[in-house]
C-alpha cells in the first residue's frame, strides 16, 4: 500500500505562517526519508489556520529540497484559473523536477469575497464549466486539440518530454464519473464526505475508460484524516486538535485557528469528544485515530471497501513534531521502506 500526504501548511498555536511554510518543507523532506510516495499541497485562500495558499510555489520549493518523492497540488482550484496558465505552470514544474510532479485538479468556493477577488472578469458571473476547464488543461498537456481548433499546434515547452500526472480531486459522487470518463486518476476526500467515499471510488473504477491522457487503467486514491499516537490513548488525545478545529469553524468560520490537543479537549463537548475514530456500524468516521495497529486496521478496511490503490493522509495535529511522529508511526505500521537522507532542521526556511 502506497502512503502519501496532503499538507495544509498548518499553523501551530503561537506561531506564524512563515514558520508553517518552513514546517511544510520539513514535513516533505521527512516524508521522503520515511518512505511516503508523494506530498500534495492544498490551495486555501485567506486561511489563517493554513499557510498553503498557492500549491505551485510549495511544489517548486520542495522540489529543490528533495530528490525522489512525488510533489503535487491537492488541488488547484480550476474554477479560478485559465486552463492554459495551469497547464503551462505544471509543465514548467515538470521540467524542474522531471518525473515527480502531479497536477491535482479540483474546484471549490472560498466564499463570495475570495471568489470575486480571484475572478478576472467581474462584469459577468463566473461560469460553471469545470468539465471544460479540466478537459482543456489535458488538451494542452497532451497536445490533443482537434485539427482546426485555434489552440492546435501550440506546444507547451516542446523540449520537455515529460507530462505531470493528472488527477481529479472531489468529495461528491459526480467527480468519479468525470474522472472515469476522462481516463485520469481520481482522489476522493474521505475526510469531507466519508459516507460517499467507498461507493464513489468503486464507481470510478468500474466506469474508467482510457482516453490517451496517461492512464490505461484506473488509479484511485482515498484521502483520510489520520492521527497516530504511540498508543490508542495518545492518538485519541491528539485528534482533539482536528475535532477542536472543526468545532471552532462552526463558531468562528474562517477565523478559526487549529487548537493544541489540550485546548481542543477543553473546548469540545462530551458528544464531540466521543465522535467515533474507527468504523462503527459500517459508518466511516471523519477522523481516524488511535495507536498504529488500531489505525492500520481501520485504514485496511477502508481500502478493502473502496478498492483504493493508495492512501493520502491529511491531519490537523497542531504540533509539527507530533505531526511528523504520526507519519513515522503510520509508515512503520504499513512497513514503508525508509530512504537515507542527510539530517535536516525545522529552522530552515526559504532564505
Amino acid at each position: 500500500m502506497k502512503l502519501s500526504i496532503v499538507d495544509l501548511g498548518t499553523v501551530a498555536p503561537g506561531t506564524t505562517q512563515i514558520e508553517a511554510l518552513a514546517d511544510s518543507l520539513e514535513i516533505t523532506r521527512h516524508a521522503e526519508a520515511t518512505g511516503f510516495h508523494r506530498v500534495w499541497f492544498a490551495e486555501h485562500h485567506l486561511s489563517r489556520s493554513g499557510a498553503s495558499h498557492h500549491p505551485e510555489l510549495l511544489i517548486a520549493a520542495a522540489a529543490m529540497r528533495t530528490s525522489s518523492i512525488r510533489l503535487g497540488s491537492g488541488a488547484v482550484l480550476m474554477n479560478h484559473y485559465s486552463p492554459f496558465k495551469v497547464a503551462e505552470m505544471f509543465k514548467q514544474l515538470e521540467a524542474m523536477a522531471p518525473g515527480r510532479v502531479d497536477l491535482g485538479m479540483g474546484r471549490a468556493t472560498a466564499g463570495p469575497v475570495i471568489d470575486l477577488a480571484l475572478q478576472r472578469d467581474r462584469s459577468n458571473p463566473a461560469q460553471a464549466d469545470h468539465q471544460q476547464q479540466v478537459l482543456e488543461t489535458l488538451a494542452w498537456l497532451y497536445e490533443s486539440f482537434p485539427d482546426g481548433h485555434p489552440f492546435a499546434g501550440n506546444r507547451l515547452m516542446d523540449s520537455v518530454p515529460g507530462v505531470p500526472q493528472t488527477w481529479l480531486l472531489g468529495s461528491s459522487p459526480s467527480g468519479s464519473g468525470l474522472a472515469a470518463g476522462l481516463g485520469i486518476g481520481y482522489t476522493f476526500a474521505g475526510f469531507i464526505n466519508p459516507r460517499s467515499a467507498a461507493a464513489a471510488l468503486r464507481h470510478y473504477r468500474e466506469a474508467f475508460r482510457p482516453q490517451g491522457f496517461g492512464l490505461e487503467s484506473p488509479r484511485a486514491i482515498l484521502a483520510v484524516n489520520v492521527t497516530v499516537g504511540e498508543t490508542k490513548t495518545d492518538g485519541e488525545h491528539l485528534v482533539n486538535s482536528a475535532k477542536g478545529f472543526y468545532a471552532r469553524l462552526g463558531r468562528a468560520g474562517g477565523n478559526a485557528m487549529i487548537p493544541s490537543a489540550d485546548e481542543g479537549a477543553r473546548e469540545l463537548t462530551t458528544s464531540q469528544k466521543a465522535e467515533p475514530v474507527t468504523i462503527v456500524g459500517g459508518h466511516w468516521p471523519r477522523f481516524v485515530a488511535g495507536g498504529p495497529a488500531d489505525v492500520r486496521t481501520t485504514l485496511e478496511q477502508m481500502v478493502r471497501e473502496s478498492g483504493a490503490d493508495e492512501l493520502m493522509i491529511q491531519n490537523l495535529i497542531a504540533d509539527p513534531a507530533d505531526r511528523r511522529r504520526s507519519h513515522e508511526l503510520l509508515a512503520e505500521a504499513f512497513g514503508l521502506t525508509p530512504r537515507r537522507h542527510p539530517p535536516t532542521t525545522r529552522a530552515e526556511s526559504f532564505s
